[in-house]
């Protein structure tokens, strides 16, 4: 009986994030119809008459109401259609190739932000109002001010032209993926700074909360080592805030990749993303928005499991 109530609220929450996405798509739709001119003018080739411009809108679908276009995009997606851009490609084929880049890119920084925020966090929470922990934690609130893209030019400045350690630029190998691992580095840590500042913060705040419960300071005074303490009694506790934190970065490193794909010249969705913007090219915009989506809503969906999964099945 718990489980199948567990299933429900989990297709509860499922459902409803769906429809949060759902929400979102439409207001990429409304956002870019309310942008002056539309994909027929943007698109538009120097010469080309009046009529040649209303018979590409018609050929569009840009003569239909806006909702109307919405609609019959939202019917073709779970089928896996994406429609076709303004300039008569289909957009599945348009994204297949810079998409994945994008996602291996944003994993990548999500792997190294919650790996490298745990040992910082639990570091600092160890060693309570010490100098190290002082020190972590103004550090982590600096490098959380900070935008990606400025991160990024000092990165590109220190390593790349001073010291030449590591490529400035991302070269694309015959598959479209980067050529060489050491051109991940620096994308990776221009994303991943600002949220190990951000989730180092919560895993110290997190283990902080919880070194108060009475099970921790029983454990503490049966005399347990303190590295026990914390593996045993305090992170599975911290647990639900550290996944919740880790899951909202998630959408930031996303986010954050548009700017730091045009950096490096990485082959990512950035500049596709870019020039569609330019050409009012919504079915590109919304289907980069669909797959990063769908990506997020899966992460979201693991730390809802885990927070479940800490507070004994309930979600």
């Amino acid at each position: 009986m718990a489980g199948s109530l567990t299933a429900l609220r989990l297709g509860w929450l499922l459902a409803r994030r769906i429809g949060l996405l759902a929400a979102l798509l439409a207001l990429i739709f409304l956002v870019v119809e309310a942008l002056p001119g539309d994909a027929a003018d943007a698109t538009a080739e120097r010469g080309e008459s009046v009529a040649d411009v209303a018979r590409r809108r018609a050929l569009l679908g840009l003569d239909q109401p806006v909702f109307v276009r919405f609609l019959r995009w939202m019917a073709a997606l779970p089928t896996g259609d994406l429609g076709v851009s303004a300039r008569g490609e289909k957009v599945w084929d348009l994204l297949s190739g810079p998409l994945p880049n994008t996602l291996v890119l944003g994993g990548l920084a999500l792997v190294v932000t919650v790996v490298t925020a745990l040992a910082v966090g639990c570091w600092a929470a160890l060693h309570p109002g010490s100098v190290t922990d002082r020190a972590i934690s103004a550090s982590a609130t600096a490098v959380l001010a900070l935008p990606e893209f400025v991160i990024a030019v000092a990165l590109v400045l220190v390593f790349a032209l001073w010291t030449g350690v590591l490529p400035a630029a991302t070269l694309a190998g015959a598959d479209g993926s980067p050529a060489s691992w050491t051109m991940l580095v620096l994308p990776v840590l221009a994303l991943t700074i600002p949220q190990i500042g951000w989730n180092a913060r919560i895993v110290r705040g997190a283990i902080a909360d919880e070194s108060r419960a009475p099970h921790v300071l029983a454990a503490v005074l049966d005399g347990l080592r303190p590295r026990r303490v914390l593996t045993h009694h305090l992170l599975p506790g911290a647990l639900p805030a550290i996944a919740v934190g880790a899951a909202t970065s998630t959408g930031m490193l996303l986010g954050g990749a548009v700017a730091v794909e045009t950096i490096f010249n990485y082959p990512g969705v950035g500049a596709l993303l870019a020039g569609a913007v330019a050409d009012r090219d919504t079915p590109i915009i919304a289907g980069v928005v669909a797959l990063t989506g769908l990506a997020i809503t899966c992460v979201l969906l693991i730390a809802d499991l885990i927070r479940s999964w800490a507070a004994g099945g309930r979600l």
